[in-house]
């Protein structure tokens, strides 16, 4: 017989399905929501019910937009430079980047990284968009911003094979990410030494 209210329960178990919430840290939020003012819990309800309907992938970059826009405001932009393009694999990377103020280029967010044990081949990734692009948008760069790990590095790897035959420079961060960094969580001198510091494949 549990020694909490089901409803409690049923809270910390949705809690406990995100990424890196284990059970204390699933129990100390479940308490926290419980322990304070109704509002809390009545702001988060909204968000959460509302965040499907809110947003959806641009159709040319893959960044996460408004519902209501046509396109990601970073490509739209007429300021941003569309011939030079920063592949990511995941909408958060760009928040990143940008956080280093001197990125004037564009993004294609890839979906995720090659990872065959994990079931993810390059035919699910967002590359043959990208090769689309590059004739579309006359792309003379790509900066492959991929996290420095096994699966970025494979993806990186790849692309740029894919990219022999299209006469774009490729280039990829410098090496002053440390190994099995996430870029969302690289702080801004050392993401914006590598920016600085790409080097040419």
């Amino acid at each position: 017989m549990s020694v909490l209210p089901k409803a409690l329960t049923d809270l910390i178990y949705s809690l406990e399905g995100l990424p890196g919430v284990g059970p204390r840290t699933a129990e100390r939020y479940a308490y926290f929501i419980v322990q304070h003012d109704r509002s809390i819990s009545k702001k988060l309800e909204k968000s959460l019910s509302n965040i499907h309907d809110s947003i959806k992938l641009c159709p040319i970059t893959y960044a996460l937009i408004d519902a209501s826009q046509e396109f990601s405001p970073l490509y739209s932009d007429p300021n941003r430079n569309k011939q030079i393009i920063a592949v990511v694999a995941s909408p958060f990377d760009i928040l990143a980047i940008e956080r280093i103020g001197s990125f004037e280029g564009t993004y294609h967010v890839l979906g995720g990284l090659v990872s065959p044990i994990d079931g993810i081949g390059p035919e699910q990734l967002h590359i043959n968009e990208l090769l689309n692009r590059i004739k579309n948008d006359s792309v003379k760069e790509i900066i492959l911003a991929t996290n420095a790990s096994v699966e970025g590095e494979t993806t990186s790897l790849y692309i740029n094979q894919a990219l022999q035959d299209t006469g774009v420079k490729v280039t990829r961060l410098a090496r002053g990410l440390p190994i099995g960094i996430d870029l969302e969580y690289a702080d801004q001198i050392t993401l914006g030494r590598a920016m600085e510091g790409r080097t040419t494949l």
